[in-house]
């Protein structure tokens, strides 16, 4: 690694362990808000199959895959399964809203699209890569 690299490594790694602090956060308020069964219920009621199931697997991967991001194990993986999460936030939740979170509106779709740009640059900074042999 050149050391003009660093400062850029050093400011994802700050992104990707601010992401992680926001993600574990959202699982851990839902947990003591015992918000999960009526998430799993919303879910139901959107006609998803297992809506419990799908809403406690959300919930402990918040729970269980945030720390390890931030940590730099499994980036890629991880940071494409929370954009699939938060996609589906923004179709089921969020785009009703409208785009703006606060101001000209509540609840739209602009911070988690934030996110879902912030989890695929470090998906993307993470991807796999041919090695070079000479």
């Amino acid at each position: 690694m050149r050391s003009s690299d660093v400062p850029a490594r050093q400011a994802l790694a700050f992104i990707r362990m601010a992401l992680a602090v926001l993600l574990f956060i959202h699982g851990v308020a839902r947990v003591l808000a015992d918000g999960v069964t009526p998430f799993g219920a919303f879910l139901d009621a959107r006609g998803f199959p297992f809506g419990l199931g799908i809403a406690w697997f959300v919930t402990v991967f918040e729970l269980v895959a945030a720390p390890v991001f931030a940590s730099g194990r499994w980036v890629m993986p991880i940071a494409l399964v929370f954009s699939a999460i938060y996609a589906c936030g923004i179709w089921l939740v969020h785009a009703p809203a409208g785009w703006f979170v606060v101001g000209l509106g509540r609840n739209g779709v602009e911070y988690s699209v934030l996110i879902i740009a912030c989890l695929l640059a470090n998906a993307w900074a993470h991807r796999p890569r041919a090695s070079v042999t000479t």
